[in-house]
């Protein structure tokens, strides 16, 4: 096995770390590359937290890296603790990992250039190939050491950027790998201060909720989730409730709707709720509360408003509190639905209920011109309605 080393502080990962990886596998025909995070660096030993973040520091790395089998993970610096030298780390490596020839060891021009300094560089030309990558726009080099350089493009990004960009608030989700972002996000590191998603509606959450339905989904449907995920996300913001319980009811709301009929009827069941004889005529009626039954159990969502919207999102329910009706007005009018665009600029009103209740009724009376039967709970529904516009 051909394999490169390359360390830093990953505090945090980004996408700079990921292309240098992938530009040494390809230029230098390697087989794996080991990222190792450090405890300490030799190169900032002042750092500020590096100890305290080392397992969140592996567990953005283990995110941004995922299905990946190129890369490893290896966190052999932070179990021996103090400052990491890269000495200690190659013999570490080459005893465990026992490559064919020397293992390349990747470093930026912003390092090299002090190599000759490091601790025992001399066994360190004996134990590795140095490579050297391009960090800085600079000029040539004549190292002083044997070692080979790859020509690739410079990324500029750093760590520290990033870290600087969080706290001001800036723009930095396009620098880090998506996995990453999330634990950043949800963990409010370096000084993030956006939006909180709430414990119930992480993004991590959100993250294995999309998958489920992305992997059980057609492409079709999914698209319809993610549209009505994301149509429901900006009501909810203009609605001040939380953005995140909209996205979350979105993605999920069709999460069993490609079951068969005895595997929705059994999940239906589990709510404790009849069913009428129309539902077991036509158990896709049943889809909403199947996938409200899959959020409790298999994703751990307890949060009753969100339930309740993934529920009812299909025939609706009187008293329905106000995220399950904007799960019902994003799942009739996203943008994937082949409707008179007319009929979405209903969304720009500033009255939920009115927004609601004319998306409600339009779709009651589509389903009655095709001499369709209506659930008993949208008859209730429908009845509330009438009475309110009296």
């Amino acid at each position: 096995m051909k394999l490169g080393i390359l360390g830093g502080s990953f505090n945090p990962v980004h996408l700079g770390h990921l292309f240098l990886a992938d530009t040494a596998l390809c230029a230098l025909k390697l087989d794996r590359v080991v990222m190792i995070p450090a405890c300490r660096s030799p190169f900032k030993p002042d750092a500020e937290g590096m100890e305290n973040s080392a397992g969140t520091r592996v567990e953005m790395l283990a995110a941004a890296i995922a299905g990946d089998s190129r890369l490893v993970i290896d966190a052999c610096e932070i179990k021996r603790e103090g400052i990491s030298y890269t000495v200690d780390t190659l013999e570490d490596i080459i005893a465990r990992y026992i490559p064919d020839g020397k293992p390349a060891l990747i470093i930026g021009d912003d390092l090299a250039v002090d190599f000759p300094k490091w601790r025992d560089s001399e066994k360190i030309l004996k134990l590795a190939d140095v490579v050297i990558a391009r960090r800085l726009n600079s000029a040539a080099v004549d190292y002083p050491f044997p070692h080979t350089l790859i020509n690739n493009e410079v990324m500029n990004i750093s760590s520290h950027a990033i870290r600087k960009k969080i706290s001001e608030g800036k723009d930095w989700r396009s620098l880090v790998p998506a996995g990453a972002a999330v634990i950043i996000e949800d963990r409010r590191l370096y000084g993030f201060s956006g939006a909180g998603a709430g414990e119930e509606c992480s993004h991590a959450l959100i993250l294995r909720v999309e998958a489920a339905a992305r992997e059980t989904l057609s492409i079709e449907r999914f698209i319809h989730s993610r549209n009505t995920a994301i149509l429901a996300h900006d009501l909810c913001r203009r609605f001040n409730i939380n953005p995140m319980s909209g996205y979350l009811a979105g993605i999920a709301h069709d999460l069993a709707k490609q079951l068969d009929s005895e595997q929705m009827m059994k999940l239906a069941k589990k709510d404790k709720a009849a069913i009428t004889e129309l539902e077991k005529e036509k158990p896709n009626l049943l889809h909403g509360r199947a996938a409200a039954v899959l959020l409790r159990e298999r994703f751990c969502v307890h949060n009753e408003d969100v339930l309740e919207a993934v529920a009812v999102h299909t025939s609706g329910r009187e008293n329905m509190c106000s995220l399950a009706k904007i799960i019902y007005i994003a799942d009739k009018l996203e943008f994937s639905r082949n409707i008179d665009p007319a009929a979405r600029k209903i969304c720009n009103g500033d009255d939920l209920d009115n927004i609601f209740f004319t998306v409600f009724g339009k779709t009651v009376s589509k389903l009655q011109s095709r001499d369709l039967n209506l659930t008993e709970e949208t008859l209730r529904l429908l009845d509330r309605m009438k009475e309110k516009n009296r």
